[in-house]
């Protein structure tokens, strides 16, 4: 009885460990089913949602003529997107040791740091130590936000699976350089390389490299311009990381420790650049220009080539500062190149107001500054510079004869002879310019008007001799600026060149053919009546207008001024600068 019952217990151990067994197998057979089950739904999702997008916005970069940065333009974040080839490789090494040493080699996922990171949440009951790898990091960048919650890493864990199937170990880095924040407003290696060391990323030195790549685990402690004797700390920590992992030698690693580290005074985080009223009226003609190629300014990326001259600039920006008062009136200024149509000067006013009234651009009228082109309408009809007319004072009627208008001069006062049309041009005579225009009549003036791009009243009325019609300072200089390329019509612009975030030209500056608005022969006329307004023998009951600034000339100019009760024109030019100025209020105070 006793061997029988001993082999009844074998027996029942021998059943209880087979169904132990075959449960254990079955166990594994569902536990790898349901992970085999898992990752195929997981590719399958993968594979349907396709591709997420790694397009963020990037800043767009504006250069003078000579190719210097004179201002960036950017949405939301100030970035500069630069390839890995553009970028220094110790900022690359630094970067992949301190934040995922095994980029390359894992699949998005570091399940050591996982587990890790697991057991430490669990210690502390909160999402408390983070195992992300470069590629979750770039993904919670791209997508997400920075919250601590298991929801979030789950999203991030996805769209790191999804990054890591669709694109190359490099386009990931290369992202993740872009977007990472290294703070006071700084996204991406290039922004942060300029604000900390007012030089591009490519340039940076192995301990500059290690002091930026300290920054993004805590930007608030780990900024030197924040705390230096944290970031310096931290510093040193990378470098160690770099030499344990043998991408630096012993050398190097001491090197960089002795290093001394310049930082920059510029303040990037403010909205301040070289002529900023300039960069409004580029921006909106790149924006034009990029919507007529179906693409869009805002994107950004974009390496504009302006033709901006900063000896220029500066002249006319310290011209405003001297001589404007202290009060509202203010001012606008237009320069530009004669033979190229190039803008190298532009102000919007006393003080920048971002995007919301440039005085370039704003419209008034430009009163005499109009004449020019009334007489280039009279030379074509016959008159020459010694037409006389009697300019004593006359009423005019007009609107089939119900109505009349008596012009007057600045002074109130009238020749009591006849004189010429460089006189009147010299003086600004009023008579004189109603008379010639009711002689060629409208249709003859505003064909010159509509040739020269301004703007003209489509009814028949005598006042606009005189300059009622509003036109804006920018498109008058311009105007000018024909009269002065022999009579040819030479568009202004603001842009050389656009360049996208690839350094692709996207669109090059081309000069139109050349075509007479007038006949060059016309223009030498009018730019030499123009030089009228500075001579004292052309005075007569009142003196040539421009006498006053007579003893500051240090060229010949051709010019004309205009005045209305609230506004104050001159422009001018030499045979290589065409300038306007505009004085007023932004009220129409008189």
């Amino acid at each position: 009885m006793g061997w029988l019952l001993m082999k009844r217990q074998q027996y029942k151990k021998i059943r209880k460990r087979r169904k132990w067994t075959r449960f254990s197998i079955l166990f594994v057979v569902a536990f790898v089913s349901a992970i085999a089950v898992t990752l195929l739904s997981l590719r399958i999702y993968a594979q349907v949602a396709g591709a997420p997008s790694i397009n963020v916005q990037k800043a767009s970069i504006f250069l003078d003529s000579q190719n210097n940065q004179i201002g960036d333009y950017y949405v939301n974040e100030r970035r500069y997107w630069t390839s890995l080839e553009d970028m220094s490789p110790f900022i690359i090494d630094a970067t992949v040791a301190v934040e995922d040493k095994d980029f390359y080699e894992h699949n998005g996922f570091d399940y050591s740091r996982i587990a890790g990171a697991i057991v430490a949440d669990i210690k502390a009951g909160a999402k408390v130590q983070g195992a992300s790898t470069i590629t979750q990091q770039y993904a919670r960048n791209l997508y997400l936000s920075h919250e601590k919650t298991w929801t979030r890493k789950l999203k991030e864990a996805l769209y790191a699976y999804r990054l890591e199937l669709f694109y190359e170990k490099d386009d990931i880095l290369e992202g993740y350089l872009n977007t990472v924040y290294y703070g006071h407003g700084m996204y991406g290696v290039e922004a942060a390389s300029k604000y900390f060391f007012g030089k591009s990323a490519k340039d940076l030195t192995l301990a500059e490299a290690a002091m930026l790549a300290g920054i993004p685990k805590g930007p608030t402690y780990y900024s030197p311009k924040a705390n230096l004797e944290k970031a310096t700390s931290r510093q040193h920590v990378i470098l160690k990381l770099m030499q344990d992992q043998q991408k630096i030698t012993k050398e190097q690693h001491d090197a960089a420790l002795t290093e001394e580290l310049v930082y920059t005074n510029t303040d990037m985080t403010t909205s301040a650049s070289i002529a900023p009223d300039f960069l409004d009226a580029v921006t909106k003609e790149a924006t034009q220009i990029l919507k007529r190629k179906n693409l869009s300014f805002n994107d950004g990326g974009w390496t504009i080539k302006t033709t901006l001259n900063q000896a220029h600039q500066q002249a006319a920006d310290q011209a405003v500062e001297k001589n404007m008062p202290e009060s509202e009136l203010e001012v606008s200024l237009v320069s530009m190149n004669p033979y190229t149509g190039h803008v190298t000067a532009l102000i919007g006013g006393k003080e920048y107001q971002a995007k919301s009234f440039n005085r370039a651009f704003s419209e008034r009228q430009p009163g005499s500054a109009i004449k020019p082109f009334l007489y280039a309408a009279a030379l074509e009809n016959g008159y020459t510079p010694l037409s006389f007319k009697d300019v004593s004072e006359t009423t005019f009627t007009y609107d089939s004869g119900r109505k009349e208008y008596t012009p007057k001069n600045v002074n109130n006062k009238f020749a009591e002879e006849e004189i010429s049309l460089l006189q009147a041009m010299a003086i600004s005579d009023n008579i004189y310019a109603v008379k010639t225009l009711v002689d060629i009549g409208y249709d003859e003036y505003r064909d010159i008007l509509k040739r020269f791009n301004l703007k003209f009243e489509q009814q028949d009325l005598p006042t606009i001799a005189l300059g009622t019609k509003e036109n804006t300072l920018y498109n008058l200089t311009a105007a000018y600026n024909m009269i002065a390329s022999k009579g040819q019509s030479i568009p202004a612009t603001t842009i050389l060149s656009i360049e996208n975030s690839e350094g692709e030209v996207i669109y090059e500056y081309e000069q139109p053919k050349n075509k007479q608005v007038i006949s060059e022969e016309d223009a030498f006329l009018l730019t030499d009546m123009m030089t009228g307004m500075f001579d004292a023998t052309l005075s007569d009951y009142s003196p040539a207008t421009g006498l006053s600034i007579r003893p500051k000339m240090t060229h010949t100019y051709a010019g004309k001024s205009g005045t209305t009760n609230t506004d104050q024109w001159m422009i001018g030019y030499t045979p290589t600068l065409t300038a306007g100025v505009w004085n007023g209020y932004d009220q129409g105070k008189t």
